[in-house]
C-alpha cells in the first residue's frame, strides 16, 4: 500500500482522493479501492438509475459501499442525458448532443499528449510507467476507431477522467510491485442490454469495449445479467497484460485478493484475483539421442563412445547397418 500511495500522491492532478478500506459484499469481506471525486469532477459511473433508468433498475439489491463515512459523491439527476464528465470535442453534433450545457463545472479535456505528461511526472518505476502507457494506448486506439479520429485527436472522458487515470496507474504499479510477469484470464464476462454514457444510450458491449475485444482476440462470454460488466478501461487493462487463457493442469494458490465493485447488479459485484504457482511432479527424465552416421570406421565410433561417456552419458551403443550397396 505504501508503494502504491506514494505513486498516486505524485499524480499531477487535482479533484480526487483515494481511500482503501474493507467492505462486505454478499457477506464476503472485500478490499474497496475507492477514487473519491470532488464536486467539479464527479460523474455518474456508479449511479445505477442514470446508467440504466428506473425500469431496469427496479427491485435490484443495491449494495451500498459508503460505510463509515465513505461517500462516493454520486450525483443523481433525472434524465439529464449526460454525466458530469468531459465530452469529446469531436462528438458535438446534432445526433448525439441531446442537451444543452448548463453546468459550470470545469472539466479537463485530456488526450494522449496530456496523459504522457502526467505519467512522466509520476514517481514510479519505468516498468510500471511503460505498462500504464500501454494500457492508455490500447484504450485510445479503441476510442479513436469508434469515433473515426486519429490517436492524437482523441479527447474523451475514458482516457482523460481522473478516476480512470488513477485506476490505470494503480493497476500498473501493483503488477510491477508484485513482479507479475504472467497473467491468466480465462474469459471476460459481459452483460446484456444497454447503458447510458456521455454519447447517449449505447448497446452492451459499448463500441470501445467491442473494438478492444476484436483487436486483441479476448475471449468473451455473455451472461444473463442486465448491464455493463466490462468497461473500456477494464478491457484495456486485460489486453495490455497480454494474458494467456488456460490454467496450469495443477497449481497451488499463494494469495487471494477480493476486490469490491461499485455498481450493484443481481449478483455480487466482486473481482477475485489469485496468485498461483504451477505444481509440477518431480520426474527422473532421460533424453535419448539417436543419429545415423554414414561411412564411419569402428575406431572412430569407439573414440566417440569414450567421449560421450566422459560427458555424462548414461550409456552409449552403436549398431552397424548394411544397405543396398552392402
Amino acid at each position: 500500500r505504501d508503494v502504491l500511495m506514494k505513486v498516486l500522491n505524485s499524480i499531477p492532478a487535482k479533484g480526487f482522493e483515494v481511500k482503501i478500506s474493507r467492505v462486505k459484499k454478499a457477506g464476503i469481506d472485500c478490499c474497496d479501492f475507492a477514487v473519491l471525486l470532488d464536486k467539479d469532477h464527479e460523474n455518474h459511473d456508479h449511479d445505477m438509475e442514470y446508467l440504466y433508468g428506473k425500469t431496469e433498475n427496479c427491485g435490484r439489491n443495491h449494495e451500498h459501499t459508503h460505510q463509515e463515512g465513505h461517500h462516493e459523491h454520486i450525483h443523481h439527476e433525472e434524465n439529464t442525458g449526460h454525466s458530469h464528465e468531459e465530452f469529446p470535442e469531436h462528438i458535438h453534433d446534432e445526433e448525439t448532443h441531446e442537451h444543452s450545457h448548463n453546468h459550470t463545472h470545469h472539466h479537463e479535456h485530456r488526450g494522449m499528449k496530456e496523459i504522457r505528461e502526467i505519467l512522466s511526472a509520476c514517481v514510479m518505476t519505468e516498468r510500471a510507467r511503460a505498462l500504464a502507457l500501454k494500457i492508455f494506448e490500447v484504450l485510445a486506439r479503441a476510442e479513436a476507431k469508434a469515433h473515426g479520429v486519429s490517436l492524437e485527436e482523441v479527447h474523451f472522458h475514458e482516457v482523460g477522467a481522473i478516476d480512470s487515470i488513477v485506476d490505470i496507474v494503480a493497476e500498473a504499479v501493483c503488477l510491477d510491485n508484485l513482479d507479475i510477469t504472467k497473467v491468466i484470464v480465462l474469459r471476460l464476462c459481459e452483460g446484456t442490454g444497454s447503458v447510458r454514457c456521455q454519447h447517449g444510450i449505447l448497446p452492451v458491449p459499448v463500441p470501445a469495449v467491442a473494438n478492444i475485444i476484436e483487436a486483441y482476440g479476448l475471449p468473451v462470454q455473455f451472461s444473463d445479467t442486465k448491464g455493463e460488466l466490462i468497461t473500456p478501461t477494464g478491457a484495456a487493462i486485460v489486453a495490455a497484460m497480454e494474458p494467456s487463457y488456460s490454467l496450469p493442469e495443477r497449481f497451488t494458490i499463494q494469495k487471494i485478493g477480493m476486490g469490491a465493485g461499485k455498481r450493484a447488479y443481481e449478483r455480487p459485484s466482486i473481482l477475485r484475483a489469485m496468485l498461483i504457482k504451477e505444481k509440477t511432479e518431480e520426474k527422473d527424465t532421460i533424453y535419448k539421442l539417436e543419429s545415423n552416421i554414414d561411412d564411419c570406421s569402428g575406431e572412430a565410433l569407439g573414440y566417440v563412445m569414450e567421449e560421450l561417456l566422459k560427458a555424462g552419458a548414461r550409456d552409449v551403443h552403436y549398431i552397424p547397418v548394411y544397405m543396398k550397396k552392402n
